[in-house]
């Protein structure tokens, strides 16, 4: 009984001490909050060089991607747009300008023409139950 006692108190700090280890350095690892994904991450005043922002899809190209890889691109522009407009408008309520307005034009394009090309797929679907449900899927999005 004692034996008992001694080792399962043993046993049991040293879990305890492994798991708060891990602990430790799991929040030392990624202790991030998610509302940060709102926001641009911050440039260094001393950056005199303009960041120079990349073109909106065209439609050619997104023809040659699968269902899945447009349906990720769909959510990562709707992220920008997202963390865009949440930036215009903290900026607005400050007074302050809003860097590079033209991302937000180049997002949208993007996005109406996904949802171009996906609607295009459904229509040449031969299968009417299966084009029906992809384009509720694509009026889903």
């Amino acid at each position: 009984m004692f034996l008992t006692r001694v080792f399962g108190r043993t046993l049991f700090a040293a879990a305890r001490s492994e798991a708060s280890a891990a602990g430790a350095a799991a929040s030392t690892i990624a202790k991030r909050n998610p509302l940060e994904e709102f926001f641009e991450a911050d440039r260094s005043p001393d950056d005199d060089k303009p960041v120079v922002y990349g073109r909106s899809w065209k439609a050619p190209e997104l023809r040659l991607k699968s269902w899945d890889d447009l349906n990720k691109l769909w959510y990562v522009l709707l992220k920008e747009k997202n963390m865009l407009m949440t930036q215009r408008q903290m900026l607005n309520a400050q007074n302050l300008r809003f860097p590079n307005p033209e991302r937000i034009p180049k997002v949208r394009k993007s996005m109406c023409r996904i949802k171009h090309v996906l609607t295009e797929r459904a229509i040449e679907e031969p299968d009417p139950r299966r084009s029906a449900e992809m384009k509720r899927m694509i009026n889903a999005l």
